[in-house]
């Protein structure tokens, strides 16, 4: 697999990262999700001890248990609506590092399933942020919103972090809100620089072991499994597609930045490099065309509740600030998601291939 080409500083920052986190005690909410998995498993590799709380399995199959990281971690279970249970972990974990990935993470489901939606999003990000002002011992945290938290007026230029924050459907302007939340905390309870927290906004990511709901390529692996054209329901939309270790690495880069200068914590996008930011359509072909086995997509818009054309983000930020840039063309987040899943499907360890794309993602 090619990489987008680094220089030799850019390695050396990759691999100080992992090594800062060696014995280091990290707290992730919702780590039994796709990337909550992902996260999990990097941070057992750097050395870490992680604690991980979730109410339960998002998904059926799930990474969490394929791919043997359930092994690796203390686990919690509980929900982050619930302040005294999460607080519970917080204590029992007495985290350095916290990082709030627990969400109902699911546009078409929010139309659904609004007060549920707005219940998880703004309320369980109000609990991670109180057990952070009230246990002592934290002292980073990110918060994982998403890119969508913007007023997306379908421009074409990207958003940066100062720009109006006004999701349209209830699931993205539920984060919107945990954006507020967070913010409101930093400036009234953090401001003596004992716990720094930043809210991480990224693209869409791809990567092996996604069973979720509505997302682009777990539709394309479920329909490759049953030898079926895939369904594209918006192929001109334009998104910042990444692999699922980008926003991961880039989350890790802030807890660790703003934990040695507190200075440093705020709002940071973290996405791909301009040439990455392709059409629905264009992602589908490469992994119609990394998959092979003649498998094929069509256009068919199913009626569905509004989905923007359009959305890029402005990285300049955290690539000027904090040094981080993306180091995989979304070519290869496709192919590496490609090369996961066949392994899955083939029986062969998740787990290890896994360890594999992480240590080829830091080399």
């Amino acid at each position: 697999m090619a990489r987008r080409p680094g220089s030799l500083e850019g390695v050396a920052i990759m691999n100080e990262l992992l090594e800062f986190y060696r014995g280091k005690r990290v707290l992730i909410t919702g780590h039994t999700s796709f990337k909550g998995a992902w996260l999990c498993k990097m941070l057992n590799l750097a050395g870490a001890k992680v604690t991980g709380y979730s109410l339960n399995r998002p998904t059926d199959p799930n990474l969490f248990e394929l791919s043997g990281v359930a092994d690796l971690v203390t686990a919690v279970g509980g929900d982050v609506r619930d302040l005294a249970a999460l607080r519970a972990a917080f204590q029992l974990a007495q985290p350095e590092f916290a990082f709030h990935l627990a969400a109902q993470p699911i546009v078409r489901l929010s139309y659904q399933e609004p007060h549920q939606t707005f219940e998880t999003n703004v309320m369980g990000t109000v609990n991670f942020l109180e057990c952070l002002r009230t246990v002592p011992g934290v002292k980073s945290a990110v918060n994982i919103t998403t890119d969508k938290v913007y007023e997306n007026l379908e421009w074409e230029w990207p958003y940066r972090e100062n720009d109006r924050l006004m999701g349209l459907d209830p699931y993205s302007n539920s984060k919107s809100c945990s954006e507020l939340v967070t913010y409101s905390y930093r400036k009234s309870f953090f401001a003596d620089g004992k716990v720094a927290v930043s809210t991480g906004r990224s693209g869409n990511v791809i990567g092996g072991g996604d069973f979720g709901r509505d997302r682009i390529i777990p539709d394309c692996v479920r329909a490759a499994e049953r030898g079926q054209p895939i369904i594209v329901r918006n192929p001109h939309s334009i998104r910042p597609y990444q692999h699922v270790l980008e926003p991961l690495s880039a989350y890790l880069t802030i807890a660790r930045a703003q934990y040695l200068d507190h200075a440093l914590a705020g709002s940071y996008n973290v996405g791909p490099a301009d040439e990455d930011c392709v059409t629905t359509g264009a992602l589908v072909d490469m992994f119609c065309n990394a998959w092979d086995e003649g498998l094929t997509w069509i256009n068919q818009h199913d009626g569905g509740p509004h989905e923007a054309s359009f959305l890029k983000l402005d990285c300049s930020r955290i690539r000027q600030t904090l040094g981080w840039r993306s180091r995989w063309h979304v070519g290869d987040a496709v192919s590496a998601t490609v090369e996961w899943t066949k392994a899955y499907l083939a029986g062969e360890d998740v787990g290890q291939v896994m360890e594999q794309q992480i240590r080829h993602y830091f080399a």
